[in-house]
């Protein structure tokens, strides 16, 4: 069962047994059918007083609800953090903090999730936002929100709309609660005192000075889970806002709870290079070198910031995760958890000699520790004597929660060999001995070592090996093993001698032989060995899966510093370069935009995308000939069209005043506001150039999302737009440019839109009726774009048609080898799976289809009968996908967004 089958049954169960132990307690468990929602609903509309668990059912629901997480988690695993969790105060179990967004879109899943945790007995603190119910409410009261520095300024009619929508929110997600049969309490003041942060910057902000905790301790012994809003008052009563993550973190500084939960419909931090969720981060062992990483800016940077000044403050013992509430059973209650978990760890020291201990006699008890045979003290004292006699390195943290020891590669074998591996329950609940295995996967790409396979912990070796064996109670693990016949001879040997092929060099061996010796001389007569003839098993990772799209069952990642091979991956896309969606923005705060040469067609429909994003801030559009008209089509402000020069441009960007410049201007024209914002910039604002100018400039990147890598152009400052044309012949040919035999041919036609606003020939509606304009028919500026960004020659003939806006392309590709009409389409839809702006489609796509809206059709797929040739149709709007849609998905990622924001995509597409 997958833990988010799980959850829903959690979730059901809950709103089930609280029904129960109100109508019929001895009701069984197998009769769960109703589910949250409509629980939830029964509950609330029953004519009767609502109804709470009761003390005798309280045994019965908790025990349900552990057998229930077991499904998700090893019996171990939920035990061992649950005890863990009960064992503080209730209150410094967890801080959860819910965003906005989370209340308005997750609600049932939260209180699901926190009906859950109280039926296991525990008590989390609950503090929430509501920023975007707030935006909407300002805006609807024709009020638009400003921000400094990413802080919210706040008026008094901000704060009288936000005083009474935070009340309103509180009351939701308490009742919410209330439904499910748990007690929770809101506690909207009395918590949080505050003094201005700075009244004359930030008006009605504040800054909080004092946590009373005694609201929340009350609302706890009374058997309520506390529900804060993140409002607070000055000593003289002044109500102030506080943005609810800076609450949060003050609340956990007061509480020192175990753990402090950001809920995010995001579900965790992402790798912008990988496109994975990262697991864990140890900030002792990676915070310099992540903070070094590109994809580590806007908020993403402030939060790992914040989160390492929060922890600084806390027990090592405590650690915040970032979550999906539907994931928040498996980040709590098992060791791979589901989220991105941020500890401060302990950093792993290294010794390679006894000397550098500075207490062996420590040393050997860590060896010794739960190891309770008879000769065990001078089994470990001879282990040890050996360790001075040859080479080793071991690997521990600070207080020796994790010791792990090595012996490198002897010349009777390639293989490094883990000779022992102690941690206690401390350990692997703070996860140090993730962070013990990964120091060894560094210094030794290939190794091995042995396990007993009644260890409870089997399932973690199982996630950090390469590939397994196992035979008569023993398990082989293995790590950086490629070669077939290198795995093969290493099966044989251990199929044939087990754990003795090891030699003396593992501690748990020889103390295991210690105990048998002395269970033989006192004449015991049970033996441990396992049967004979047990069965041997392999679990072999194969090296062609290895992917960075996935990871095996449940291992926690690392941030940046992933060894290679460090756990089994499996290819979960098809699409080399997929969509950098919403889970992998960084930057939630506005980012202020120019337009320059905002007259054109193109200017225009990216001022429509701009005036829907929710946070690109368009300050300034430039137009010679509109100077002093009014803006039309955008409404979050009045803009005047202004007349900028390159000396305003720079002195624009010397005070900071633009995040991203957008040049939509014609070809050869914006060099010199490119080389103003060039001289006052420090290289950290973004500029995108619509034009032909860059496009073969080597320090700018080439800005096609669907084949260029994503984490390049994110990384980016100065981007090329690609040309309309250029665009849809790429996305024509690439799937196809292993088979070439020999230069594509592109027959293009264009609505005469591409032709620009300027009055020519291939724009005038008269010269074009009835009629079909080629032009430019050899070394056209486009035919150079395509054939340099594919890398081979390609033939392109453009024409102008008699429409508006839309091109079409027909492309003759000559092929090396035959190729199947099935396949070639094939190979089409699995390199541009995903990709919300590309459809595939059997048919041959037409104009009139594609006009307008923001993607492009690649179809037809029409191959001749030896197989030899094959023609391609592409479609795409000249105005949106061929320049403005993609400017938008450009600075999107450049600017930390989700890449298609703002941008129409259809009901129920990602962004």
């Amino acid at each position: 069962m997958s833990h988010v089958e799980v959850a829903t049954v959690l979730r059901c169960s809950v709103s089930r047994l609280t029904y129960i132990t109100t109508r019929s307690p001895t009701c069984s468990i197998r009769s769960q059918r109703l589910g949250p929602v409509a629980a939830a609903n029964t509950l609330a509309n029953r004519p009767s007083r609502r109804h709470y668990s009761s003390p005798d059912s309280y045994l019965s629901t908790r025990s349900t609800v552990v057998q229930l997480l077991s499904n998700i988690g090893s019996k171990r695993e939920v035990q061992q953090y649950l005890s863990h969790f009960s064992s503080v105060s209730s209150q410094q179990f967890a801080v959860i903090k819910v965003g906005g967004a989370i209340i308005t879109e997750h609600l049932q899943t939260l209180s699901s999730a926190l009906a859950f945790l109280n039926h296991v007995g525990l008590f989390p603190v609950v503090v929430h936002g509501a920023g975007p119910q707030l935006n909407r409410l300002l805006e609807q009261a024709g009020v638009e929100p400003q921000f400094e520095d990413g802080i919210r300024i706040t008026d008094g009619k901000t704060l009288q709309l936000a005083r009474s929508l935070f009340l309103e929110e509180n009351l939701k997600l308490v009742e919410a609660v209330e439904n499910l049969g748990v007690r929770a309490r809101p506690i909207t003041s009395g918590v949080f005192t505050a003094d201005y942060l700075d009244k004359d910057k930030y008006n009605l902000v504040g800054k909080i000075q004092k946590v009373d905790k005694n609201p929340i301790e009350a609302a706890i012994k009374a058997g309520c889970l506390p529900i804060l809003t993140s409002m607070a008052e000055t000593h003289e009563g002044q109500i102030l806002n506080v943005n609810a993550d800076v609450a949060a973190g003050e609340l956990a500084r007061a509480l020192q709870p175990l753990k402090i939960v950001y809920l995010s419909e995001k579900g965790g931090l992402f790798n912008g290079d990988t496109k994975e969720k990262i697991s864990a981060i140890n900030l002792d062992e990676e915070y310099h070198d992540l903070m070094t990483q590109w994809w580590v800016r806007h908020g993403t940077r402030l939060k790992i910031k914040e989160m390492k000044e929060l922890l600084v403050d806390l027990p090592r013992t405590s650690s915040v995760a970032i979550i999906h509430p539907a994931d928040l059973q498996k980040e709590l209650f098992t060791d791979s958890g589901a989220g991105t978990l941020i500890r401060r760890g302990n950093k792993v020291h290294v010794n390679d000699k006894l000397s550098q201990f500075e207490d062996i006699d420590a040393f050997k008890s860590v060896l010794l520790r739960d190891r309770e045979a008879l000769d065990a003290k001078a089994t470990v004292d001879r282990y040890v004597q050996g360790l001075g006699e040859r080479e080793f390195r071991a690997y521990f943290d600070e207080p020796m929660e994790a010791l792990a020891i090595v012996l490198p590669s002897q010349a009777s074998s390639s293989m490094a060999q883990l000779a022992t591996f102690t941690i206690t329950k401390s350990g692997w609940l703070t996860n140090v001995a993730d962070n013990v295995i990964a120091a060894i996967k560094k210094d030794f790409p290939k190794f091995m070592w042995t396990v007993k396979t009644d260890d409870e912990n089997l399932t973690w070796f199982f996630d950090k090996a390469d590939g397994s064996l196992s035979k008569e109670g023993e398990t082989l693990f293995w790590v950086g093993v490629e070669s077939g016949d290198e795995v093969k001879d290493l099966m044989t040997e251990f199929t044939k001698h087990g754990r003795d092929m090891l030699g003396d060099i593992n501690l748990e061996s020889r103390l295991q032989k210690a105990a048998k010796a002395a269970l033989s001389m006192s004449g015991a007569s049970q033996r441990s060995t396992p049967p004979q003839h047990a069965r041997a098993y392999s679990t072999i990772a194969r090296p062609t899966l290895k992917c960075p799209a996935g990871i095996a069952r449940g291992s926690r990642k690392r941030g940046p510093q992933t060894a290679p091979g460090s756990s089994r991956s499996y290819a979960t896309t098809t699409n080399p370069n997929p969509p950098f969606g919403a889970k992998n923005a960084s930057n939630s705060q506005p980012a202020k935009v120019a337009v320059i040469g905002a007259r054109g067609y193109t200017g225009k429909a990216l001022i429509e995308i701009l005036d829907n994003h929710p946070n690109m801030d368009l300050r300034h559009v430039s137009s010679r000939e509109l100077a002093g008209q009014k803006l039309q089509g955008y409404s979050k402000r009045e803009i005047i069209y202004e007349n900028l020069s390159p000396d305003d441009v720079r002195r624009m960007e010397e005070k900071g005043q633009i995040d991203c410049w957008v040049m939509a201007l014609p070809n050869g024209v914006c060099k010199p506001f490119v080389d103003a914002i060039d001289e006052a910039s420090q290289g950290e604002t973004v500029i995108v150039d619509l034009s032909a100018d860059y496009r073969f400039d080597n320090k700018w990147t080439y800005g096609l999302p669907e084949l260029v890598d994503r984490a390049k152009i994110a990384k980016a400052t100065r981007i090329s737009n690609p040309g309309c044309y250029a665009t849809a012949a790429q996305v024509g040919i690439a799937p196809l440019l292993n088979h070439l035999a020999g230069p594509p041919v592109v027959f293009g036609v264009s609505g005469y839109s591409g032709a620009g606003t300027k009055p020519s020939p291939k724009n005038d509606i008269n010269n074009l009726r009835e009629n079909l304009i080629p032009y430019s028919l050899t070394g056209h500026i486009h035919e150079k774009e395509i054939s340099t960004q594919l890398g081979t020659d390609v033939y392109f003939m453009p024409h102008v048609g008699a429409w508006f806006q839309g091109i079409a392309h027909t492309i003759h590709i000559p092929l090396s080898t035959p190729i199947t009409a099935r396949d070639i389409r094939t190979l089409y839809q699995d390199r541009y799976a995903g990709e919300p702006l590309v459809r595939i489609t059997g048919d041959h796509p037409y104009v009139r289809n594609i006009a307008k809206t923001h993607g492009m059709q690649v179809g037809g797929f029409d191959r001749d009968a030896d197989g030899k040739r094959v023609v391609v149709c592409v479609t795409i709007d000249n105005l949106l996908k061929g320049a403005a849609t993609q400017c938008a998905q450009n600075m999107n990622l450049a600017l930390g967004y989700a890449e298609f924001e703002g941008i129409p995509l259809g009901e129920g597409r990602e962004r």
